[in-house]
């Protein structure tokens, strides 16, 4: 159980680099993008034909990451310049991109096992430094040997890695390009009546939405061991999924708050898909009903308390206003028998 715990908040982390992605289009931008189920397989995909072909892992992870800007790019090209619904914008350029990465790949899957990728070089690297005895050895004096995971170097270096990319994403949005942004979803057209490049911000936006994506694409490939262009289905609601969660339990009333709830949504998302799935009556094949039902959750559940907050504040009201009205009623009385 603690294995599978441990391996879900490990692959949650790489996971949250995407859901940060999403939420730049579906919360700052106001924009549906569906472009993710395309431009998370391609940055597997050019990782891994990358690696397989003899070039260093990172400098493959940072092309990818290149190949997911140049994706959202041409989706916020086709929204703003063709003028393309935004809905049908993702779905034409999702579509695009399948038969592109299939084009990238030239097959449907490529294994990464043989091969060197980020993942094993940072392990390798850990390995070295010696902490993992470190650690384990201070479990096994208090009695905790039998929860030793194979290594804590990938759960660690994610997560500096996703919280490096957490406050430069901060950052960003707080500079005049990153307000701008934000203020475009919020009123596009009260920026455009500023005289203020709308079109250019939404390309933008969507550009580093998808670089992000593609990011966590390539490392989620490497993690993995194998990328293949069916990866991606699903993800945009992996990505909702872990920005609602995130939301609902640690709110969104700052940028960086905001940002925080994301990851740690993608970490419940996951987490929550490992419970789910150690009941006897639910297999692997149930992932996306499961995903479905915790969506369905995130987004009533929150409403519910909310009415019944709102509910219990009007009663108390009401039975305050009777209480002061009573009291006048009472005075009143009071000054007539006086009289």
């Amino acid at each position: 159980m603690f294995t599978a715990m441990f391996g879900s908040v490990e692959v949650g982390i790489i996971y949250a680099i995407m859901a940060l992605g999403v939420y730049i289009s579906f919360r700052i931008l106001d924009f549906p993008d569906l472009t993710v189920d395309g431009s998370f397989v391609t940055g597997a995909a050019v990782a891994a034909m990358m690696i397989t072909t003899g070039y260093d892992p990172f400098l493959a992870t940072v092309i990818a990451l290149f190949a997911g800007f140049l994706a959202g790019c041409l989706t916020g090209i086709l929204h703003t310049k063709g003028k393309i619904n935004p809905l049908l914008s993702g779905i034409l350029m999702m579509i695009a991109l399948y038969s592109i990465n299939l084009r990238i790949m030239g097959k449907p899957t490529v294994p990464l096992l043989a091969e060197e990728t980020v993942i094993t070089k940072l392990r390798t690297w850990w390995d070295s430094t010696g902490i993992d005895q470190w650690m384990n050895n201070i479990l096994e004096n208090i009695g905790l040997g039998a929860f030793i995971p194979a290594t804590w170097g990938i759960l660690l270096l994610m997560i500096v890695l996703t919280g490096f990319i957490k406050i430069i994403l901060d950052q960003f949005l707080k500079t005049e390009i990153g307000l701008s942004l934000r203020a475009v979803g919020d009123n596009d057209g009260m920026i455009r009546s500023f005289s203020a490049n709308t079109d250019w911000l939404k390309v933008l936006g969507l550009g580093l939405s998808n670089a992000l994506v593609a990011f966590s694409g390539a490392l989620v490939a490497q993690h993995g061991g194998f990328s293949d262009v069916g990866m991606g289905i699903g993800m945009i609601i992996i990505g909702l999924a872990s920005v609602i969660i995130g939301e609902a339990v640690i709110g969104n009333k700052t940028i960086r708050s905001a940002t925080f709830a994301v990851i740690i949504g993608a970490i419940l998302y996951r987490i929550i898909v490992t419970l789910a799935l150690r009941v006897e009556f639910l297999e692997t094949g149930d992932m996306k009903l499961i995903t479905a039902v915790i969506v369905v959750f995130a987004l009533v559940v929150p409403k519910m308390i909310g009415q019944q907050r709102a509910r219990k504040r009007k009663k108390i009201r009401m039975l305050n206003e009777g209480k002061n009205i009573r009291q006048s009623g009472d005075q009143v009385a009071s000054i007539k028998s006086d009289l």
